[in-house]
């Protein structure tokens, strides 16, 4: 038997099977490996290039770590390939300039984004896009936009000059209608100012021996309770501008009203609180006594459910609709208690705020009788009123600044502080819409200021003084 002296070569070429028409491969074993690493960058020269999508480039690989051949893009007639320049700029634009080099690994460690690098990279690619480091934003890539705080106008769009308004701080001489009509006690005499159409109607004159000691509307804005010196209650229908009737029952000055549907409240410095039904011809439908000074706030809870007494006797009292003594006393403020507000956001929360000694705006969860917190205003608390398109509050202050404030609540961070008033800022109202608001004080002036945002849209301009600038007078 005769030896093969055929050759490994030809062992091969016989495994293989090839058509005789076939030429045998010219190509080395290590010539297609070779090929296969930089397949990225081969072209053929009689095909076009066809690359599967699930196949990833190989062009951002450090191929070094592995101690492979360097894959950087190959260049044809001096020109970059197309693919590996747009990868650049593109890696450019999102990492910035620095690009990982051969040059960086030191001690057997790569600094490669794409191999074995986590925390350091991470951290990096949070920082580079937090909207709050603009100033280190790469080329070419947009921030992400922070959305700027509502701007509060810090000036007043409308100014009514209202001689012989009293500078009283125990008075409530300004309120505004749901029929988007103000009413203002200068004096002896009651005022209308529309807000649609600045028309000014005097609706009522108390002679030469009683004055106005408050004013408030009722809740649908056609009848307007107004409180006297000399301790009586009159309604009056807006509409027609006719006295509908008197009520009798306090002693003294009455300072504070309120109404809940068509049961009337009112607080006198004769420390009492009256109940009336408007329907009903009788007397009084119930009295409350509880404090022992002038009663000068007066407010019922968005339910009608609760009403809070606030008094000279530096006390803040809440009754529910049927009792005749208070539910819940608090005491911690040190000042006269005018400023009383409910918010309509919060079931059960209550705000208030003290005079001059005390200066404080405390704030209380009356479902469960606690305190929540307290704000030092360094001022007289005048007035404090809700937003009831946002959760915030304005107050209003005397001594010593004569300020307004806008708060953001619960955070009670300043939104705006308002000033022009130069007494103290003793009155307070919003327009129906809640955008508006409109101040007054001992200076004889109202003072128009948009602060709140619309319920569907916080850049809305207010359609309330939108069309009218300037200083008017309200008679």
């Amino acid at each position: 038997m005769e030896e093969d002296e055929s050759t490994p070569e030809k062992k091969i070429d016989s495994q293989l099977n090839l058509p005789p028409s076939m030429n045998r491969p010219t190509v080395s074993l290590e010539s297609r490996i070779n090929r296969l690493i930089d397949s990225n960058h081969y072209h053929s020269p009689s095909k076009p290039i066809y690359s599967d999508r699930f196949i990833p480039s190989r062009s951002g690989s450090n191929f070094a770590l592995f101690d492979l051949a360097s894959s950087s893009p190959k260049k044809k007639d001096g020109k970059e390939d197309a693919a590996g320049s747009y990868a650049s700029l593109l890696k450019t634009a999102l990492f910035g300039p620095v690009t990982p080099e051969k040059s960086d690994v030191v001690n057997g460690f790569s600094p490669s984004r794409n191999i074995f690098r986590f925390k350091t990279e991470t951290q990096r690619s949070l920082d580079l896009y937090s909207p709050f480091c603009s100033d280190d934003a790469p080329p070419g890539v947009s921030p992400s936009p922070v959305k700027s705080p509502r701007k509060i106008l810090r000036s007043p769009y409308k100014v009514l000059d209202a001689p012989a308004l009293q500078d009283d701080f125990y008075l409530n001489l300004v309120d505004w209608s749901a029929q988007n009509v103000l009413a203002v006690g200068l004096g002896n005499c009651v005022y209308l100012w529309n807000a649609c159409s600045s028309k000014v109607t005097k609706l009522c004159d108390l002679g030469v021996d009683d004055s106005v000691c408050s004013v408030g509307w009722s809740l649908r804005g056609t009848y307007l309770a107004i409180g006297t010196s000399s301790g009586k209650v009159q309604i009056w229908d807006a509409v027609r501008c006719k006295s509908i009737r008197t009520m009798e029952g306090h002693r003294l000055r009455v300072g504070a009203l309120a109404w809940s549907s068509s049961l009337l409240s009112s607080g006198s410095r004769d420390k009492s609180i009256l109940h009336r039904d408007i329907r009903s011809q009788e007397d009084p439908v119930s009295k409350l006594k509880g404090h022992k000074s002038e009663v000068c706030g007066l407010k019922w809870s968005f339910d009608y459910r609760e009403l809070a007494s606030g008094g000279n006797d530096n006390k803040l009292f809440v009754w529910n609709q049927h009792s005749t003594q208070p539910v819940l006393k608090y005491c911690e403020h040190a000042a006269a208690v005018k400023a009383i507000a409910w918010s309509p956001h919060v079931y059960g929360l209550l705000a208030s705020g003290g005079g001059t000694a005390d200066r404080c705006i405390r704030f209380w969860n009356t479902t469960t009788n606690t305190h929540l917190s307290c704000v030092d205003t360094n001022s007289q608390v005048c007035n404090l009123m809700w937003s009831k398109n946002v959760n915030e509050l304005v107050s209003t202050h005397g001594y010593s600044q004569n300020q307004i404030v806008v708060w953001k609540y619960p955070t009670m961070s300043k939104l705006a502080t308002l000033t022009g008033h130069t007494f103290r800022v003793l009155y307070l109202a919003a327009s129906p819409d809640g955008q508006t608001i409109v101040t007054g004080a001992g200076d004889e002036t109202l003072r128009f200021w948009n602060v709140f945002p619309s319920p569907k849209s916080q850049n809305r301009e207010s359609e309330i003084g939108a069309s009218s600038f300037g200083r008017t007078t309200i008679r």
